[in-house]
């Protein structure tokens, strides 16, 4: 249910149009969305030092969407022109039945790709299920190469363990794998190169990413550790010839070949190389919140909606289309201040 204060507001501006065609979804500054990120879960077996505190609080079961919501939910957008689906956490292969869904999800007519966003932990026995279930791509953690850095960025992972599970990817046959590494200054940074060469090898892509200011975090100053894409580039130029491409996976990263190989090389930059003018995603948050903005608070309740009128599918497609109106021109993210954002990265869906 999309908060009234807003939603009126917007109305006496004359900026939500009721009449809108259910045929796509499209906000205010002409940005149509066909991407739709969904958090199954807020929990996780890691604890890594820039997603969520150490000692979190998870979500009671009666406050997240249950595997039939959220299959409901991601019928909704397809039948309204979402193309591509991403599942994430939290770690998503932690939620039982998670293959069930996956299944459901893959098989919906229309969409053209699923995609999943994994800590790699539980790969090593499920990679083969989740490619069976309908995946396409995985998207696989993985910040440092070095055993104690690991445990220390993590809290609490075996890079063993991902290592296997990235094996186990690389077995099962998806179409392609990236590795996301958020880079910290005085933590990961002088492993970037490191890394590029480890995805070369096994035939990977791989994502850097600029830590983003959601939640309160110990552990590291994010003024202190933020560290720019330019200067991933200047580092990795030492040892890699990068060309740029316009080639995309349908998301944020701006990629690079890899001179002599496969590897496609990208940057993911919400502070130093925005990208809000090509936004094409939403995300749903394992609570039942549609945000419409990754750096933004505003958001529309779609499991009050759900909970209050199930089962009613052009209710939910009328607030869907709805909701494009609060999508913002762009984030706010603020790396010199407190965070605006409360939420941590595990609630909000990768």
């Amino acid at each position: 249910m999309q908060d009234s204060f807003m939603r009126d507001s917007l109305m006496q501006d004359g900026l939500m149009q009721k009449s809108v065609s259910p045929s796509g979804l499209v906000d205010r500054f002409g940005r149509g969305v066909n991407y739709l990120r969904v958090s199954i879960t807020d929990r996780c077996d890691f604890r890594c030092v820039y997603c969520m505190a150490e000692d979190m609080r998870f979500l009671p079961r009666s406050e997240v969407l249950s595997l039939e919501e959220i299959a409901f939910v991601c019928r909704a957008f397809v039948e309204l022109g979402v193309e591509k689906i991403r599942i994430t956490g939290g770690e998503p292969l932690v939620r039982q039945g998670v293959l069930s869904l996956l299944q459901q999800v893959g098989a919906l007519p229309g969409l053209r790709e699923l995609t999943m966003t994994t800590n790699g932990s539980q790969l090593p026995r499920m990679a083969a299920d989740v490619r069976a279930a309908g995946v396409r791509r995985l998207n696989i953690s993985l910040d440092t190469l070095n055993p104690a850095k690991f445990k220390a960025m993590t809290r609490t992972g075996d890079i063993e363990q991902v290592l296997m599970g990235i094996n186990a990817a690389r077995a099962a046959g998806f179409e392609r794998i990236k590795l996301n590494a958020v880079i910290l200054k005085g933590f990961n940074h002088d492993e970037a190169a490191d890394l590029v060469g480890f995805a070369v090898e096994r035939d990977l892509d791989i994502s850097f990413i600029e830590e983003m200011p959601l939640g309160e975090v110990s552990g590291h100053d994010r003024e202190l550790c933020f560290y720019p894409s330019q200067r991933i580039r200047e580092d990795l130029q030492g040892r890699f010839s990068l060309t740029p491409t316009e080639e995309s996976s349908g998301g944020p990263s701006r990629y690079y070949r890899v001179e002599g190989a496969r590897t496609r090389v990208g940057f993911i930059s919400p502070h130093s190389e925005n990208f809000c003018a090509s936004c094409n995603r939403v995300r749903l948050t394992v609570a039942g919140r549609l945000l419409l903005c990754l750096g933004n608070e505003d958001s529309v309740d779609l499991k009050a909606l759900l909970r209050e009128y199930p089962g009613d599918m052009p209710r939910l497609k009328q607030a869907l289309i709805d909701a494009m109106v609060l999508k913002p021109e762009r984030h706010q993210f603020n790396i010199y201040e407190q965070p605006v954002i409360f939420r941590h990265m595990s609630m909000t869906g990768g």
